[in-house]
């Protein structure tokens, strides 16, 4: 007789089923019966703690890589740390794959907005360092300033077939953002 799973252990056999089951079919066949099916469980039980697939697999995702939430950077200088949040996502966006990107994108309405905050919250935690070390005038910047850089990253990897090189991750940081948040 097979012991239950509960918990902690549980999610983690649920998130690893998904995972692999994405890896197998791809988001735009991925299932939550599927899903259920290679985790060996009811579709029920998935619905328990994601409202959707999206919301699944951003938590396998999660799972599977961790979150930059946890993990900002700290090098003393704002082109670096802001270099390495770009190479962060250009990993988890070429890990993930341009079809579980796009499929994602589609339904972005399915998906917590908090999910979108992440990166931002990111950035004006790496902005505020900077300006407490003089780098730059004021961490008082607007939204769409503070958001330029990972969105010009998805939009890199939504367009371009190739892996994003160290090139456009630098050209996107000294020709768009730190000019942008340099000015007094």
């Amino acid at each position: 007789m097979t012991a239950r799973r509960r918990g902690a252990a549980l999610e983690a056999d649920l998130l690893d089923a998904a995972w692999a089951e994405l890896e197998a079919v791809g988001y735009a066949r991925l299932t939550m019966e599927g899903v259920a099916a290679r985790a060996r469980t009811g579709k029920q039980v998935l619905y328990r703690r994601w409202g959707n697939r999206a919301e699944l697999v951003i938590a396998a995702m999660r799972h599977r890589t961790g979150s930059i939430a946890d993990r900002v950077p700290d090098t003393g200088s704002l082109r670096e740390d802001v270099l390495e949040v770009l190479r962060a996502g250009a990993e988890r966006q070429r890990q993930i794959g341009p079809d579980t990107l796009h499929g994602l994108l589609a339904e972005a309405r399915d998906v917590d907005p908090a999910f979108f905050g992440i990166m931002r919250g990111v950035l004006r935690t790496v902005v505020e360092r900077a300006a407490e070390r003089g780098e730059i005038p004021t961490a008082d910047l607007p939204r769409r300033v503070l958001t330029v850089p990972t969105d010009l990253l998805r939009q890199e990897v939504l367009l371009s077939r190739e892996p994003l090189s160290e090139g456009v991750l630098e050209e996107i940081v000294d020709e768009v953002f730190l000019p942008l948040v340099s000015r007094g």
